[in-house]
């Protein structure tokens, strides 16, 4: 079956009272309209045409070659903007699926319901249903007593009995695609709004004798069409503990999902366990038998088996197997951390690649650098990478030893097995095994802190007498 999709998202969105296109407003981490695409391509679309309006541009930049489109330059109601589509996919033999680009709970087994309702019963238009406790400002379904769709009428043109309807359309349908840009031409705009509309589609099909079904969703929150931050913020909600409960069903623990926030591309392994205030954000891959948590923040950050980070920060970073991260750590983009090491308390890597085994324990920085496997690095030792104009490279070799509260001065290199003092500041390399020490020799005065001390008090004293 050739399935098409339209995505109405030409609408500029005042009611968001943004400078950000409405349907690019992301929820749980992806624009709206990515939410929307992405339903599409999961039943198989085979061409999915967006009708852009107000910031185009920005659009076909985020979606790329994942859509084609069509232009609505003025914005004169819904049927308006699927006509648009007529060039592309008028000659096409097939279903349409309408759906509008501020709808990010629409799943792609609603629309596979849809479509099979559709289908079995020879439809020429399914309209996608809701069944709502207030359905206050919707257009209500109004059935015939088989059980077909006799008609939408909207709220403001409903009797008393029409308003007690609870049946509302949420604005997605599938067509026959011939049938649908046949009655588009027979839309008019002959109301308060001079707009043409989708749903006169339906009234116009009924009329013909076709076939016109009503597909109820399941769980009425996929209906939540965003038009202002309101619903911006409970489809977030929504989609979250969608999200959530997506993970704890394939065997993630989330010891709090309220407290935990999942985006919606996030990848975690089974037996992992996500304590409470953690985001896990982006393209985000987490392994199996991981701790994460409490308080994390990860962002397009790949983490193996068996992982454990607390209370740190991760951004585009890669970490091995029963490697420990923090707490308080801060792994930058291009960290990549090896297996069973150790980064600890107040540690920042940045752009540096460190080899299995490797220790970083607490109060360090390393950037830019290659560090090689079971290397350890003392409290306070930092790889001083930046020389006012470029990032240069350090070196550190495997079974290396790095003291407490080392600079290195890159560019320099540590050979293997070599072991650098405690307090040292190392501009040139060290060869393997040596033992290399860059610090002044000691000097200790006899009683000089008690003549220090006098000099201090005198001054004092003749700044005070002179003040008065």
């Amino acid at each position: 079956m050739n399935i098409m999709g339209i995505v109405l998202a030409a609408g500029q969105g005042k009611r968001m009272k943004s400078k950000l296109y409405k349907v690019l407003h992301p929820v749980c981490g992806k624009p709206m309209v990515g939410h929307v695409v992405t339903a599409l391509e999961n039943i198989n679309t085979t061409r999915t045409v967006v009708i852009v309006g107000h910031g185009a541009e920005a659009v076909q930049s985020y979606l790329g070659a994942r859509a084609e489109y069509a232009l609505q330059e003025k914005q004169l109601g819904t049927g308006h903007a699927v006509l648009q589509a007529k060039d592309l996919l008028s000659s096409e033999e097939g279903l349409t699926i309408v759906i509008c680009g501020d709808t990010p709970l629409v799943s792609e087994e609603t629309l596979q319901g849809m479509l099979q309702l559709h289908q079995a019963k020879g439809a020429a238009a399914t309209i996608l249903t809701a069944g709502v406790d207030t359905p206050h400002g919707y257009g209500r379904i109004i059935r015939d007593a088989s059980g077909a769709v006799a008609k939408i009428v909207e709220e403001k043109d409903c009797s008393p009995e029409e308003r007690q309807v609870q049946e509302i359309n949420t604005g997605t349908y599938c067509f026959d695609n011939r049938k649908l840009f046949a009655a588009l031409a027979h839309v008019k705009n002959d109301n308060t709004q001079n707009e043409y509309y989708i749903t006169d589609v339906i009234g116009i099909l009924s009329g013909q004798n076709e076939v016109v079904e009503g597909y109820v969703m399941h769980n009425p929150i996929e209906s939540i069409g965003v038009n202002d931050r309101l619903a911006l913020a409970e489809a977030e909600r929504a989609m979250r503990e969608r999200i959530n409960k997506k993970h704890m069903l394939n065997g993630v623990t989330l010891i709090d999902p309220a407290s935990t926030y999942i985006e919606a591309d996030v990848q975690i392994g089974a037996d992992t366990v996500i304590l409470p205030g953690t985001l896990l954000k982006g393209s985000t891959v987490i392994g199996e038998d991981c701790i994460i948590g409490p308080q994390c923040d990860i962002t397009d950050t790949t983490i193996a088996n068996a992982v454990t980070v607390k209370q740190s920060v991760l951004q585009e970073a890669v970490v091995g197997s029963g490697t420990s991260v923090g707490p308080f750590a801060y792994l930058r983009p291009g960290a990549d951390v090896g297996q069973n090491a150790k980064i600890g308390d107040f540690v920042e890597i940045k752009n540096a690649k460190l080899g299995d085994e490797v220790k970083v324990s607490h109060l360090s920085y390393i950037g830019d650098a290659v560090i090689g496997r079971n290397v350890n690095f003392g409290c306070g030792a930092i790889t001083v990478n930046y020389d006012g104009f470029n990032k240069q490279l350090t070196e550190v070799e495997e079974n290396a030893f790095v003291g407490c509260n080392v600079n290195l001065i890159a560019p320099v290199k540590v050979g293997k097995g070599a072991y650098v003092v405690a307090g040292s500041t190392i501009t040139n390399n060290v060869e393997e095994n040596d033992v290399a020490i860059a610090r002044e020799r000691q000097v200790n005065k006899p009683g000089y802190a008690a003549k220090l001390r006098a000099k201090f008090a005198a001054k004092k004293q003749a700044s005070k007498a002179k003040s008065e």
